[in-house]
């Protein structure tokens, strides 16, 4: 279930709400039972666990790791790579 952030216009404070999506908004303040209350824009923020992720599974060339190749041959997968210079 999300959690929104609201501020109150009359004192200031803010405070956080768990609804559903559906729920209507809250319309009174927590502290001060204002009915002036807006809801805020908040950065979110994740965690990508596990593996399938670019982190852990694709940021790495594996041919690269594997040390395929030799740095001098252009030809070589290895020739791209940051760590060949």
């Amino acid at each position: 279930m999300p959690i929104y952030e609201y501020q109150c216009k009359s004192c200031g404070k803010r405070f956080e709400a768990m609804q559903k999506i559906s729920d209507k908004p809250v319309k009174e303040c927590i502290y001060c039972s204002a009915k002036n209350v807006e809801k805020l824009m908040s950065q979110s923020s994740f965690a990508l666990k596990g593996s399938g992720w670019h982190k852990t599974d694709y940021a790495a060339n594996k041919a690269c790791d594997a040390g395929v190749g030799k740095k001098d041959d252009k030809s070589s997968p290895c020739a791209s790579c940051p760590s060949a210079s």
